[in-house]
């Protein structure tokens, strides 16, 4: 566990891309949502990937083949093969492997990626719990329904051992915020008691699983959320990037607790080919480009001009440093509308 707590965003004089060796990239709300790449996305990891910059891509999203993540990313243009994609499945597979007979049986509630990952580990997925199942293991798929989760709910009751994939409660799509495998989550455990072992991000399997997937020395984790992506590098004591292109907003993440606080924060993934801008102490306050931000009381104040990110990155200095190791509840509201967020 990180036991730094962080006050402000880092600078950094080198691009991103350059200052890191490898970027562990999450996919929903950084690369695509849903069927749609993000705006600028393959154009920013195109020139960092040709710069020299490793480009690895972890998701929670359980439900698919790593192949299957990889064509998608091909077919965006952005080159891909399966061993470039880490997913929490794969997670899974190996914290169960480890616990469990090899070749044993496993209760797999989840899509094909699932159930490719527990072979891939040499265990055998089956579908009842009266397949005398040595574990239960939970994983994303939009075509579950509610049989299998009976499944599950009957087999954690008999005291089959528990995993998830994840416990991601949402997932961005197109049309907006659907329920993610933490939901189905709660609804086996509201059945049937208890608690899984997590594999996927912000727990620890998921960074092992990708450093010892990816042989990344220096890893730039980027993403979205800030409860899985940025907690993740956080509990794998590891920088982080934070793009506003998915579930995080400004005000959450002026009120982030020091597990939720990234190294660098940017507008989407050009972010990866500047440098990042220095926050400086200002007498009582913080500066950032052209804006100078405080915390007086229990408001955050913001004054001058310029990028609206810079006002943002002065901003989370004045409220990490305010709520120390804490969250800060100072209002934000006029702050973030004085920069245009």
């Amino acid at each position: 566990m990180n036991e730094q707590v962080r006050r402000q965003p880092d600078g950094s004089r080198r691009a991103l891309s350059a200052a890191y060796d490898t970027a562990l990239l999450d996919l929903d709300g950084v690369v695509y949502a849903g069927g749609r790449a993000i705006a600028h996305a393959v154009a920013s990891l195109t020139t960092a990937r040709d710069g020299g910059m490793h480009l690895a891509y972890v998701t929670n999203n359980a439900a698919r083949t790593p192949q299957a993540v990889a064509d998608q990313l091909s077919g965006f243009g952005l080159p891909t093969g399966a061993e470039d994609v880490i997913t929490s499945a794969q997670a899974v597979a190996r914290l169960i492997a480890e616990q469990v007979p090899a070749g044993a049986r496993v209760l797999a509630i989840g899509g094909e990626g699932l159930l490719v990952a527990l072979r891939e580990r040499g265990l055998d997925p089956v579908f009842s719990a009266d397949d005398d199942p040595a574990a239960v293991v939970q994983g994303y798929d939009p075509a579950l329904d509610w049989e299998r989760l009976a499944e599950a709910a009957y087999a954690v009751q008999r005291g089959v051992p528990w995993f998830a994939s994840n416990t991601d409660l949402t997932i961005p799509k197109e049309r907006g915020i659907a329920p993610g495998n933490g939901a189905l989550v709660e609804v086996v455990r509201i059945a049937a008691g208890g608690a899984p072992q997590v594999a996927g991000k912000p727990q620890p399997p998921m960074h092992r699983e990708t450093v010892l997937r990816t042989g990344a020395r220096r890893p730039l984790v980027i993403g979205d959320r800030l409860d899985t992506d940025i907690e993740g590098a956080y509990n794998g004591a590891v920088d982080s990037l934070l793009v506003l292109t998915g579930v995080t907003t400004p005000a959450e993440l002026l009120a982030a607790p020091p597990e939720h606080r990234p190294s660098y924060v940017d507008a989407d993934l050009r972010g990866l080919l500047v440098p990042q801008p220095e926050v400086t102490a200002d007498g009582g306050g913080f500066r950032c480009g052209g804006w100078r931000a405080e915390a007086a009381g229990d408001v955050l104040a913001v004054a001058g001009e310029g990028e609206p990110l810079d006002g943002l990155r002065a901003l989370c200095a004045a409220a990490w440093t305010q709520a120390g190791d804490g969250s800060c509840r100072a209002d934000a509201g006029k702050a973030l509308a004085r920069i245009g967020m």
